[in-house]
């Protein structure tokens, strides 16, 4: 169990060590199979070396949506230079209106994200990411929903 609770450790204090380099801000489309296949507005402002803010407005074939996260980058160059992961926490937003009753009105809710990126030696930045969420207020079935997303962006 110590032995666990060490490789724990000094697994943490590693990534910890290897923080991104977050520079600048960076608009693109997000495109995702969450809320019935969906297209984002992406922007990304960097808050910090390895902190970032994202904001999404999306539409989907039922509704209108917005989505901001708190996003925590860290390095992963060695796969390759350029590499990155990341993960945050956030909040959703949206209006739909369905064809059933499930399916039409507010939602609110708590959103989670992790993924992994590719930024190039050109203004360009590619990202695949999961990004479930719980909502608050749900009006939609159960109240949760998940999509994986390519990300296209320029950087600037």
């Amino acid at each position: 169990m110590k032995k666990m609770f060490l490789t724990l450790a000094l697994v943490v204090g590693m990534i910890g060590a290897m923080n991104a380099q977050v520079n600048g801000q960076a608009i693109g489309l997000r495109l995702s199979n969450g809320f019935g296949n969906s297209a984002e507005i992406s922007y990304q402002q960097a808050l910090g070396s390895s902190n970032r803010l994202e904001g999404d407005l999306g539409l989907s074939n039922n509704g209108l949506y917005l989505t901001g996260v708190y996003q925590w980058v860290w390095d992963l160059s060695t796969l390759a230079d350029g590499f990155n992961w990341y993960a945050g926490v956030g909040g959703n937003a949206g209006l739909w209106n369905g064809n059933n009753s499930y399916s039409k009105g507010l939602s609110l809710g708590i959103t989670g994200q992790v993924g992994i990126e590719y930024n190039f030696n050109i203004p360009l930045q590619l990202s695949l990411d999961y990004r479930p969420i719980v909502n608050i207020i749900p009006t939609l079935g159960n109240g949760y929903y998940d999509g994986i997303a390519l990300g296209v962006r320029y950087k600037f």
